[in-house]
């Protein structure tokens, strides 16, 4: 017996996979997109996450954020990859309240 395929399931194979699915999904909404405004979270909106890894924040032109989490269950704040900048290659998260070097 062969099971019903669930509305999502249906769009996933239309889409050719999973990996597919979510590249379209995404796409939608960052494909041609701006970025308008870059700032790391304060200590404020860090602790409100319960997290006490600030990551960089990244604002689009259609008003989206996109702000990396240390995993898909959101634990932590996430330092992100680059290949943008020669001899940097992570956007680092910083610290709640980390005064090293700030003025």
């Amino acid at each position: 017996m062969s099971k019903k395929l669930t509305t999502w399931q249906k769009q996933v194979k239309k889409d050719g996979g999973l990996t597919a699915y979510w590249e379209k999904k995404i796409s939608k909404s960052l494909v041609g997109k701006k970025i308008t405004k870059v700032q790391y979270l304060s200590n404020d909106e860090t602790e409100e996450n319960y997290w006490c890894s600030r990551p960089i924040a990244i604002q689009l032109d259609n008003q989206y954020w996109l702000i990396p989490m240390s995993d898909d269950e959101g634990n932590n704040g996430g330092s992100m990859a680059v290949s943008f900048m020669k001899g940097l290659t992570t956007i680092p998260t910083l610290q709640v309240n980390d005064k090293y070097l700030e003025s």
